[in-house]
């Protein structure tokens, strides 16, 4: 068994490139789907967020054919939503894994939270599971060494596309391209055709593209944790 930190927005607007301000929060399919793909491998899951704040969830997410399904979850970890741990109150090195889901809050509050940024770099350091998922890895803008340099330059990662903001996202009224501003960084970014289920593995960074790739994501997650268990069974391993 893994233990997994969760960490979710707790934004609950973002401001559009004209100043106004949009509900967002995290997305309800992202979360649920990665939540319940660890939980049923028998992994352990805490949710954290910015100062402990209880994550909204984006009113967006909750539409369509799968609404229903996503509510009863939702209501199911109402719990954990509720009493979230603080980010601040992470120790480096305390899990094996890191995941992030979407919906625009990270946009918010992740990418610039400097102790997601503490935690990821430290994880990228010493190799740990990173998984991010459509707008989720805008969270990664905040892993900065303190030299200035992006932990993550030169990984590949698959993300929330500019195309698909463009065409079913927020638009001319995003406040940034989180695609564009991670290739800034040195990220490589491995774009797959809009809203097609796209997963891309990097040593221990998984990274999932949109909402429609939720549940790959999550299984691929499951994939690199069990390998990663299985090595440490091996004769000699610590």
């Amino acid at each position: 068994m893994a233990h997994v930190l969760m960490a979710v927005t707790a934004a609950d607007t973002i401001a559009l490139a004209d100043g106004s301000a949009h509900p967002t929060g995290f997305w309800a399919e992202e979360l649920v789907e990665l939540h319940r793909g660890l939980m049923a491998a028998g992994h352990e899951v805490t949710i954290a967020t910015p100062g402990g704040a209880r994550p909204p969830v984006d009113p967006g997410s909750l539409s369509g054919d799968a609404a229903g399904d996503l509510r009863v979850y939702l209501d199911g970890i109402d719990g954990l939503l509720a009493q979230p741990r603080a980010l601040h109150a992470v120790h480096d090195g305390e899990y094996d894994a890191i995941v992030l889901p979407g919906g625009h809050g990270p946009m918010v509050d992740l990418a610039v939270d400097p102790d997601l940024g503490r935690l990821l770099v430290d994880a990228a350091e010493r190799e740990a599971v990173v998984g991010v998922l459509c707008h989720g890895p805008a969270g990664l803008l905040s892993a900065v060494r303190e030299d200035g340099s992006f932990a993550f330059a030169g990984r590949r990662i698959a993300v929330f596309t500019d195309e698909e903001e463009r065409q079913g996202g927020l638009g001319t009224g995003t406040p940034y391209l989180v695609a564009s501003r991670l290739a800034e960084l040195g990220a490589i970014i491995e774009p797959a055709a809009p809203w097609s289920v796209e997963v891309v593995r990097d040593g221990a960074l998984v990274s999932g593209q949109n909402p429609q790739s939720s549940v790959a994501t999550a299984a691929r997650l499951v994939e690199v944790l069990a390998e990663r268990a299985g090595q440490n069974t091996e004769p000699g391993a610590r």
